[in-house]
């Protein structure tokens, strides 16, 4: 009896530490991370020709939750990365949990962003097992994605809020550099989706493209990417010249540097890979630089309008 009572305080002390607020900086770190890795681990499972390891879906087959020897690799890749989802969903539960023992006020701005990545987390598993069920059809394949840009920018805000770096005033000049980024970059990353789903990598060979000619929507991708670039080039270099005039290294500048760096990258790989015929890990790395940019053009949009709380 005595070893019951000390096993349950033994769990109810770990639990009390699992959701300690102390914590937060950790999880919303966790789910902004995770939010990203599934992205590309979706990425390898369609780059290897695993979309369809697991033929059906929820289940792995019709008579199996998990893999069977039977899939071969294509059923370990694509159930691996279908494991993910309950690691979002953990990090999710435990992020909402310790923000709710902060307190009406000092949870304030932190509830409806951590609300938000915990129902957004079967939302995605809903329609990442649509995509199954319809052979991968590119417009679900493509929906998946934008949904999961969507909620890697709420972690980016819950990550801005939760640990809100220190703001400097800013120029209207810089101020009106904001929006125009946040939107021209969405633009460049809805547009990058679609020429996915016309380019060779379907997840299967027996999935379908979406019909669109890949070598002109390349093209009408690459144009509002360099207009991003030139913007975000503009930004930056006003925040130098604001920053060496005020001495400081600020988040705002931190921020526009990574975007910046980041889109030149993104450029170099985009133009390579067009090049080459698109290989599998080039549009890998692509990928993860479009799903970095989800969070890095949020980040850049807060640092400039700061973190007023709704």
């Amino acid at each position: 009896m005595k070893g019951n009572v000390s096993l349950l305080v033994q769990l109810k002390r770990l639990g009390s530490r699992l959701i300690s607020a102390d914590r937060i900086p950790l999880y919303v770190w966790a789910s902004l991370v995770s939010q990203i890795l599934i992205v590309v681990t979706g990425g390898v499972v369609r780059l290897t020709a695993s979309g369809l390891g697991c033929p059906t879906w929820p289940k792995c087959t019709a008579e199996s939750l998990t893999t069977v020897p039977e899939m071969g690799i294509h059923g370990v890749i694509e159930f691996a990365n279908r494991l993910l989802t309950f690691v979002l969903a953990l990090v999710a539960l435990l992020t909402f949990l310790a923000i709710l023992r902060l307190g009406k006020q000092l949870r304030k701005g932190l509830l409806l962003p951590a609300l938000i990545l915990g129902l957004g987390i079967p939302a995605q598993a809903v329609l990442g097992g649509i995509t199954v069920l319809t052979k991968l059809n590119p417009w679900a394949v493509g929906a998946h994605f934008v949904l999961s840009g969507y909620m890697i920018a709420v972690a980016s805000l819950l990550v801005f809020r939760a640990l809100p770096p220190t703001q400097q005033a800013v120029s209207p000049s810089i101020f009106r550099t904001a929006t125009p980024i946040a939107a021209i970059g969405s633009i460049a990353v809805i547009i990058g989706v679609l020429v996915t789903g016309a380019g060779p990598h379907s997840g299967d060979a027996e999935s379908i493209r979406n019909g669109l000619d890949l070598d002109l929507w390349q093209h009408l991708h690459s144009y509002p990417a360099y207009l991003l670039l030139l913007l975000v080039a503009i930004q930056f270099t006003l925040l130098v010249r604001r920053d060496k005039q005020l001495a400081i290294t600020s988040f705002q500048f931190k921020t526009s540097a990574i975007l910046l760096a980041v889109l030149i990258a993104q450029s170099i790989i985009g133009v390579v890979q067009a090049r080459l015929g698109v290989p599998p890990f080039l549009v890998a790395l692509h990928m993860a630089g479009a799903a970095t940019l989800c969070s890095l053009l949020s980040f850049q949009w807060l640092a400039i309008h700061g973190n007023t709380k709704r």
